[in-house]
């Protein structure tokens, strides 16, 4: 009979869906009846008929298909779930032949009929006999044959509708049974062919075995009832021991992806009992994969992957009764379940729960006594996962503020990027996305910074696959403009070659695009020394393939870039690509940011009003009806404890960027420090800022009672970065005394004057913007007007009875410093005298007279400033 079955399969195809049912009922009823030897038999022909054999089998799963209208063990309204049913969902039960009666009947005694259950989703409850009458039959054959009869059942909703309410159950969980026989013998056949192609005696392909991956996949895309998920995990692990070296190959990609998403779709289920299954069935999965390829790197990207797919179909916010957002249960059942993966203890209950020994999980490779499971990379494998589950649910929570908070919106985008760092595809895809939310506010420089590291991505690839002009060397120039740019990511590019994804979709092309990307972008910003390192990186690619247009055009572009920087350079007023603020956060309102530091790089045009103006804009939005939001006006200390409660508190401070051979621990003022020597790559990852204050808890006081900390700061990598603000994670604080800062006031105006006096000038047409500027300082500094700043420093120190507090050390220190000033001062205005025309005659003279009555002054505490000068 089955022979003549697959001898006419034109015919069957030809068949209505009630008449392929009937026959399918038929195959199944022989199949059933065969012994294992005769079964095998029918596979040993050829590959073609093996095929359509299991053909009709997957015709089964589809035919006698049994979707419930609602099934509160899914996990919701899913796209891609099989609980719903959808409008082509097939319906047998207009018509129960005796061949479907005696099938039910036969696998009832086989013992395949799924308990009735709370946990199956239904109740059996008994049909009395009471409630048979002419009108409502206690048959279900006799209630379909009357309804027929009478056409009402004209169609299978109308037939249904016309049944009593218990009738109805009764015909539900008779359509659920049968469509569990059927999957579960199909479960059946699937494990014994598996068996069978284990010692290679049947006829089909070996290279993918596409008789048992389409089989497992038709199962697992049905919807399916609890006993069937329960009779699953077992099979599921015994194909996968036979055969996980063929099924874990890049040619079985598609269907590895295919199981990964529906075992982390099963992880979402809220019927606990398949969730559990669904956990060890990823166990088992990894358990493969460190059989066959010692590691979990692959494996990491096909879930990572597949987990995208999954979270752009599972609804993982909810709107709560206030109108804020919070977390669905589909989201908390998914984490639980990748927690419960990486669980060493959980796992033993999981394994006794599926019928599995204990062992099961152990990753023995053939011939071999080594066991290659690793928890840590199993914990390490779930932590990627739940980082990538965590960006995804808090993108979608901020969504009703990214439009307001675009600090927040571009750090949503930042750490998706982040968490699919394994996928390249992926991983470019919210780089671009970060991209355009800077280029939409006009912060150039982070948005060049996402076009380096998307380059980046892909020269890491192309490096590692060893096909491009580049080579470690210039992966690590593009690093030092972004230091997100990691090596990591080169490892497993081609790890990441899945269908659809993949490192074989980056080439040198898309990489040079994104890097004049950034070039351009780099520009707008003015950030000259970026975009020179851009294009050497450009032009190895050009005298590669000898095209000497683009190369003649980047060497112009050089030569403009190099005038731009010099033009930086030579300008007498120091140039500044940003601003930076330093923003402290107190309060519960504020969530995961409550108490902790970040440092914000702004416009260069943006001061301290302005992003006052634009965070309280951001935050008070946030404040509900007991809670209210307040600025911190200065930048003392703030313990949090000590703030008042249902206030939510930001601390604003301006903060100066540190250059690399700064010394933090100088007295001096830092008013010069960005001015000084030439413009060099502008990274900074620490910031500081100066704070005055007394002992008496006053902020300013007089110069023998000001004292100053200084707080360096130090952040979470560099900026620009591909965000507008980093955490601070490391703060530490300097005091100066009041004698201290009066030497670095004096150091600071020093230093000031030497370095004017000793700036080279390459031509004497210079000496015009010189003498302004060594005329503006010698004025701050010796003129009697200003003779306050100097003198107020001796009275203070030098006199009466703070001269002897001080300790021998300091008062040398001061002494000294004052007369170092003094002497320069004295050699300015002899270089003053020299650049002078006649037009300047008077203001020297004031400068002579200021300076000599500024020394007749001094010598009252310093007598030997006489002999000095």
């Amino acid at each position: 009979m089955q022979k003549i079955i697959l001898d006419e399969m034109p015919v069957y195809y030809n068949l209505s869906a009630v008449e392929k049912r009937e026959v399918l009922i038929v195959v199944l009823q022989i199949i059933r009846n065969l012994d294992d030897a005769s079964l095998v038999k029918a596979w040993q022909q050829n590959i073609a008929r093996t095929r359509l054999f299991f053909k009709l089998l997957e015709e089964c799963l589809v035919l006698f298909e049994h979707r419930k209208p609602a099934d509160n063990m899914m996990m919701g309204s899913s796209s891609r779930s099989p609980d719903g049913e959808g409008p082509g969902s097939p319906r047998y039960s207009d018509r129960l032949s005796p061949a479907i009666n005696s099938y039910l009947a036969e696998a009832s005694r086989q013992e395949v009929r799924p308990q009735a259950t709370p946990e199956g989703g239904y109740l059996w409850q008994r049909v009395s006999p009471q409630l048979s009458s002419p009108s409502q039959p206690y048959s279900l054959r006799e209630a379909l044959a009357q309804a027929q009869s009478s056409r009402i059942g004209s169609s299978t909703r109308a037939l249904r509708e016309s049944l009593h309410p218990i009738l109805r159950q009764k015909l539900e969980l008779w359509e659920e049974n049968l469509s569990a026989a059927v999957s579960l013998q199909v479960l059946e056949i699937t494990e014994k062919i598996s068996v069978a192609a284990a010692s290679h005696s049947i006829a089909t392909d070996y290279g993918k075995l596409d008789c048992i991956t389409s089989l497992i996949m038709s199962l697992f895309s049905r919807s399916q009832p609890l006993a069937f998920w329960k009779a699953l995990v077992p099979v599921f692990n015994n194909i996968f021991s036979l055969h996980g070296a063929t099924l874990m190959s890049r040619e079985n990609d598609r269907f590895l992806k295919q199981v990964a998403f529906h075992l982390l779709r099963l992880a979402v289920f809220r019927n606990d009992s398949i969730r559990k299954r669904a956990v060890v069935g990823l166990q088992i999965l990894v358990r493969s994969s460190f059989c066959y390829f010692t590691h979990t790197t692959r494996l990491r990207v096909m879930l990572t992957i597949t987990l995208s797919e999954l979270m752009s179909d599972v609804q993982v916010t909810q709107m709560k009764s206030d109108g804020s957002l919070e977390e669905t249960g589909e989201a908390r059942r998914l984490r639980k379940s990748l927690e419960e993966m990486a669980s060493e203890d959980k796992t033993r209950e999981l394994l006794k729960e599926c019928a599995l020994s204990l062992d099961a999980l152990q990753a023995v490779p053939d011939g071999s006594v080594e066991d290659r499971w690793s928890w840590l990379e199993v914990k390490q494998l779930a932590d990627s996962l739940l980082q990538a589950l965590d960006a995804g649910l808090e993108h979608a929570l901020l969504a009703s503020v990214m439009a307001v908070d675009k600090y927040a919106a571009a750090e949503s985008f930042h750490r998706l990027a982040n968490a699919y760092a394994h996928v390249p595809d992926l991983h470019i895809m919210w780089l671009l996305h970060l991209c355009d939310a800077h280029q939409e506010i006009q912060s150039w420089a982070e948005a060049a910074q996402c076009a380096v590291a998307v380059a980046g991505v892909i020269m890491q690839a192309l490096v590692g696959r060893n096909d491009a002009v580049w080579s470690k060397d210039h992966v690590t120039a593009l690093r030092r403009i972004c230091p997100m740019v990691s090596s990591a990511i080169s490892a497993e590019a081609s790890a990441a070659e899945v269908e659809g994804y993949g490192a074989s979709k980056l080439t040198v092309d898309s990489a040079v695009k994104y890097l004049q990307l950034a070039d351009k972008l780099f520009s707008q910003a003015e950030l000259y020394h970026f975009c020179a390192s851009i294009l050497e990186l450009i032009i190895p690619v050009y005298k590669s393939r000898r095209a000497f247009g683009q190369l003649a055009k980047c060497h112009t572009c050089l030569t403009n870039i190099y005038e731009s920087i010099l033009e930086q350079e030579s300008s007498p007023i120091p140039f500044i690509d940003a601003t930076y603020y330093r923003v402290g956060f107190y309060g519960e309102r504020f969530g995961k940011l409550d108490r902790k530091e970040y440092v914000y790089r702004e416009a260069r045009d943006v001061r301290l009003g302005d992003i006052m103006e634009k965070l309280s804009h951001i935050y008070e939005s946030r404040m509900d009806g007991t809670h209210t939001l307040h600025i911190i006006p200065d930048s003392r200390q703030v313990n949090a404890d000590e703030l008042q409660p249902g206030v939510s508190y930001l601390q604003i401070t301006a903060v100066d960027p540190v250059m690399e051979d700064e010394d933090l621990g100088s007295r001096r003022e830092r008013i010069f420090s960005l001015s000084t020597g030439s413009v060099r790559a502008r990274v900074f990852d620490r910031f500081l800022f100066d704070t005055p204050f007394t002992k008496n808890g006053k902020t300013q006081g007089g110069l023998e009672d000001q004292w100053k900390r200084r707080t360096v700061l130090q952040t979470e990598g560099s900026f620009p970065a591909l965000v507008n603000r980093l955490l601070v994670v490391k703060s530490e604080s300097m005091e100066f005394s009041p004698v201290e800062n009066a030497i670095g006031m004096i150091e600071t105006r020093t230093a000031a004057l030497r370095d004017e006096l000793e700036e080279p000038r390459t031509s004497d047409v210079d000496h015009l913007p010189r003498l302004q500027s060594l005329q503006r300082i010698l004025q701050g500094s010796v003129a009697v007007q200003v003779n306050s700043g100097v003198l107020g420093v001796c009275t203070a120190f030098l006199s009466g009875e703070p001269a002897t507090r001080l300790r021998s050390q300091e008062l040398q220190q001061l002494i000294a410093a004052l007369l170092e000033f003094m002497a320069v001062c004295k050699r300015a205005i002899r270089v003053h005298s020299r650049l002078i025309g006649e037009e300047d005659q008077d203001f020297h003279t004031q400068l002579v007279n200021g300076f000599q009555s500024l020394t007749a002054e001094l010598s009252h505490y310093i007598p030997a400033i006489l002999s000095e000068l």
